[in-house]
């Protein structure tokens, strides 16, 4: 139908549309007449419908209250009457997308689907949660979710306990985290940014539950809100619906929740601050060295793209000239860039792994590099390279499959300081202003006003400290005796009895009045068939060609795959240490510089990593492959096929000092990201024990490739020609047309001008037959407990339930979502505060149960052990074991980009697992019997027997339970 601005709809004013060409939709921008409340709509042809709310959430002060409010409002509201309407919907729904974000002003609640019954369930659920949530009547909801006095008996030592909590001791166990709310801090201390809106764990206590509940009463009404609506449905249905139901009943009230930027500084502040290593650490050059400059506005939409700009352009690419004179000057490991959000953009260069005494050098080599640059002039094509990258980011929505809660996230970094909800979704006009100002001095001028001249800056140092955090644990645990000692007999009974109380409210089930209300789909709502993805098998001489005809918006994505199954065990770790150098080292033809720049000019990037492919149904028989990925837009595909094969057939081995950069770098990242998929390392290392596919995996990108990183490192200087010469056999071994697949995802036109060039890059490869080695993996139960400095434990324990006699069938698909969102998420979640936990079967044979940011050890893995007890009783009702079912059709349905899509069919094809067996799982999920589910009990209790386990946490808390363990091992050896 026709909208005209000024009319009213369904109580909403139509204020503004208009057409937005860069992400084919119809904006509509409304305000509810009644509430106050703001709405954005982008009407397009996309199935995939999202609806979304957010808060402006200012903290004011780091006890997390507008994180703990995020979770807690999704515990129970006024018509959902479960314990957690969230998990239900979980578990129930044909979702897409489910989840809630907590930022340093913002707070959103987005969810997506493409099945309207459940599109409108979900929202209804949402929106019922964040103006109606159960947190007035249930305090138990905040003892949960955020903190409470955790005290079971009289004699026993009081302990904090909350699933917040928890969460952020895992957080601020890395160093990057604590580095990133200093800077903040450092340049917005008079604003919500000097504040921890997710929460110091060291402060979180202080957060009571009226502080609590007065923070969602002033925040959470709809004159507060930003509301968005995206996709085909109707959007005068939604328009009534989100009326009638919600806003109709809320008047217009004021609320002060203005966000503020900082006014500016008249000289550079300079910060220090700690951060905990372990005890058995060195804490030798571990020092992180900061600085940091504010540039302006983000409401401006060229300097929030300058911002995404001059990071690639200064830091992030190969070409960027101040990562590289900062690391030809030895000043750290590795030179990074810090990202801030809120209403002022930032720009933060900090070296990791340095020494204080390099500070004043650092500062030197950073304003010098940034005055030669405005003097000589920038290199035009870095400009033109790093303006691609950006704008390739935004056509794709950085990657993210449900796409339009990207464009709401976006969207708010404009709209949530009164301006424009859409200025950072037209980008198109700001892209082209921005490459013809690169014709001129813009980007120098722009450095010069706001990075040399800015006033407005920072220096950060952060030194590490050995056994900080045990300092802090021991303050807080002093404090926690000091107030059990202040309480009365009487005041200690009442807080068991409020324990007792929360634990037999996590550990009861709904009732069935409570479950009752609810929303569910039914299975005829499903989709019984399963989506085929198209797929052209073609022999190409010795080359296997993958086709995937996919509307890609004329991006064409190729990854070509090639088998590494010749490389030796030894040499094994050189292939994923090769896919870190790749693309930054010298070709025959060009610098690695100049490579970059042409790389970036002429496409989307290549990219390199490894992957396992695991023999349908067989542990002990994969297919582990390197992997080029590059992606081009039309003629530009030509480009891609000439540069990727500049890479594997020129790249030069032999710059040691460029080599050593790049290992270190590598450790540096890998160091990163450890603790942020603490439940993925420990479960990997935990199928290493059994499984052969999960050794080579560990050996390849596991804590095996991290401690072989880290020992390359060390002893570089001493073992470079061995190190290099491994490099290069392994280079010269990989790139060769054997077992070569290669698939292409995009359209048919772009397909043929690919494949009529195809020949350019195979027809130099080799074709040398190094035959196939056999692994000797053998099973070996190391049950490790991995010693670091993290406040929290990640636990993992597992088997191959194919050694046990059983086969792989898709009711293990819906035992998993019971088992993840119910038993395991009630006691290790819920009662235990670890911030999430589940369980994965594998059509090898394969099965894990892990936790994430878990205060508990043996606990958790006493709850594993008794899961089979869990099966084996099992009782669910139709409704109840319905909704599993539809969950777990929503986990096989996950939302894909057509990349992604290829990326699906071309697994398949070499794991050997046709359109039936992916149609035969699905029918297995839905035809599931509650009487299919109880006989894995056996699976569960005979594999737990085998005692496999392996844990990734807290030294002193490894020690305290050392008899789990066969051996225990230092993280950081």
């Amino acid at each position: 139908m026709s909208f005209q601005s000024g009319k009213v709809y369904h109580g909403f004013e139509l204020i503004d549309q208009y057409p937005i060409d860069e992400v084919k939709s119809m904006a509509r921008i409304f305000q509810h007449k009644k509430s106050g409340a703001r709405l954005l709509h982008l009407e397009n042809d996309d199935d995939n419908k999202v609806f979304s709310i957010g808060f402006r959430t200012p903290p004011t002060d780091s006890t997390g209250v507008p994180h703990i409010v995020e979770h807690c409002v999704l515990s129970g509201s006024r018509k959902y009457k479960t314990k957690e309407p969230f998990m239900d919907m979980v578990k129930g729904s044909l979702q897409t997308f489910i989840n809630a974000m907590t930022f340093s002003d913002k707070t959103i609640y987005p969810v997506a689907s493409r099945n309207k019954k459940d599109f409108y369930n979900l929202m209804d659920v949402y929106l019922d949660a964040v103006f109606y949530p159960s947190i007035y009547e249930i305090p138990e909801i905040f003892m949960q979710e955020g903190w409470h006095y955790e005290l079971n008996n009289k004699d026993e030592q009081m302990k904090y306990k909350g699933v917040v909590y928890n969460e952020m001791r895992g957080a601020y166990s890395s160093p990057e985290t604590i580095l990133e709310e200093t800077i903040q801090k450092s340049l917005y201390p008079d604003t919500c940014y000097k504040y921890s809106s997710g929460g110091n764990p060291y402060i979180i206590p202080d957060l009571t539950y009226e502080d609590f509940l007065n923070f969602h009463k002033k925040f959470y009404h709809p004159v507060n809100s930003y509301i968005y609506l995206y996709g085909n449905g109707d959007v005068l249905e939604q328009l009534k619906f989100i009326d009638e139901g919600y806003l109709s009943n809320f008047e217009k009230i004021d609320i002060d929740s203005e966000i503020k930027p900082q006014s500016p500084f008249k000289s550079m502040e300079e910060t220090e601050e700690y951060y905990s290593v372990s005890k058995e650490e060195s804490d030798e050059n571990k020092t992180y060295l900061s600085l940091n400059f504010v540039l302006g506005d983000n409401r401006d939409a060229k300097t929030y793209l300058m911002s995404s700009i001059l990071k690639d352009l200064l830091i992030e690419s190969s070409a960027a000239p101040l990562k590289k004179a900062l690391v030809k000057a030895g000043i750290g490991e590795d030179i990074l860039h810090i990202d801030t959000d809120g209403i002022q953009p930032s720009f933060c260069v900090a070296a990791k792994n340095t020494s204080m005494d390099k500070k004043d050098k650092f500062k030197e080599i950073v304003f010098n590099t940034l005055k030669d640059l405005v003097s000589n002039g920038i290199d035009k094509k870095l400009i033109s390279a790093c303006i691609n990258m950006t704008e390739y980011s935004l056509r794709e929505a950085t990657g993210f499959p449900t796409k339009g809660i990207i464009y709401h996230i976006n969207s708010l970094d404009s709209w949530l300081y009164d301006s424009d909800p859409t200025t950072h979704i037209r980008y198109e006009e700001t892209l082209k202003e921005l490459r013809n100002l690169a014709k001129s001095n813009y980007f120098e001028k722009f450095i010069e006003e706001n990075i040399i001249n800015n006033p407005h800056s920072s220096l950060v140092v952060m030194n590490p400290k050995k056994g900080l955090a045990e300092e802090k644990d021991k303050e807080l645990q002093q404090r926690l005796d000091k107030h059990k000692e202040s309480l009365s007999d009487k005041e200690i009974e009442e807080l068991i009895e409020a324990n007792k109380k929360l634990r037999d409210k996590q550990l009861s089930p709904d009732s069935k009045e409570a479950r009752d209300t609810i929303p569910k789909l039914s299975v005829s709502d499903v989709n019984s068939k399963s989506q085929v993805i198209p797929q052209d098998v073609i022999k190409d001489e010795d080359v296997t060609l993958l086709f995937h005809d996919i509307f890609t918006s004329k991006i064409g994505y190729v990854d070509l795959l090639f088998d590494v199954s010749m490389v030796s065990e030894d040499l094994i770790p050189y292939i994923n240490l090769l896919s870190k150098i790749l693309g930054k080292v010298d070709t025959k033809t060009m610098d690695y510089s100049e490579l970059s720049n042409e790389i970036y000019v002429n496409t989307g990037g290549i990219k390199f990593n490894t992957e396992i492919y695991i023999e349908n149904g067989k542990d002990d028989v994969f297919y582990p492959k390197f992997k080029v990925k590059g992606k081009a837009i039309g003629d530009k595909i030509t480009s891609l096929i000439n540069l990727t094969k500049e890479l594997i057939t020129s790249s030069i081995f032999d710059d040691k000092e460029r080599i050593k950069e790049l290992i270190s770098q590598t450790k540096s990242r890998l160091e990163m990201s450890i603790f942020n998929r603490g439940h993925s390392v420990a479960s990997r290392r935990v199928a290493s024990y059994y499984s052969k596919s999960s050794k080579y995996s560990e050996l390849l990108n596991g804590l095996d490739f991290y401690w072989f990183i880290s020992d390359i490192t060390q002893n570089f200087d001493s073992n470079s020609d061995n190190i290099i010469r491994n490099i290069k056999k392994v280079y010269n071994m990989i790139f060769n047309k054997n077992n070569l697949i290669i698939s292409f995802t995009g359209d048919k036109d772009d397909f043929s001008l690919f494949r009529e060039n195809l020949n350019k890059l195979t027809d130099d490869l080799d074709n040398t037959n190094y035959g196939t080695i056999n692994y000797n993996f053998e099973k070996s139960n190391l049950n490790e407990g991995i010693l670091s400095n993290a406040n929290v434990q990640y636990v993992a324990k597992g088997y191959n339930f194919k050694d046990l006699g059983y086969e792989y069938n898709g009711n293990m698909k819906v035992l998993s979502t019971i088992l993840s969102v119910d038993y395991l998420h009630n006691r290790i979640r819920a009662k235990g505060g670890a911030y999430g936990c589940g369980i994965n079967f594998g059509r090898s044979g394969n099965m894990t149960t892990f936790s994430y940011r878990d205060p508990n050890l043996s606990e958790t893995i006493d709850v594993y052990d008794k899961t089979y007890d869990y099966v084996e009783d099992l009782e669910l009702d139709n409704d109840e074991f319905t909704s599993y079912i539809i969950g777990t059709i929503s986990r096989l349905d996950s939302a894909q980009t057509p990349h992604m899509m290829g990326i699906t069919a071309t697994k398949n094809y070499i794991c050997n697992i046709t359109d039936d067996d992916v149609q035969r799982e699905r029918s297995e999920v839905l035809n599931s019997k509650i009487e299919d589910i109880r006989p894995l009990s056996e699976l569960l209790k005979t594999s737990m027997e085998e005692n496999y386990c392996c844990v990734l946490g807290n030294e002193d808390k490894i020690k305290e339970n050392k008899g789990l363990f066969n051996k225990l091992v230092n993280l950081n050896k």
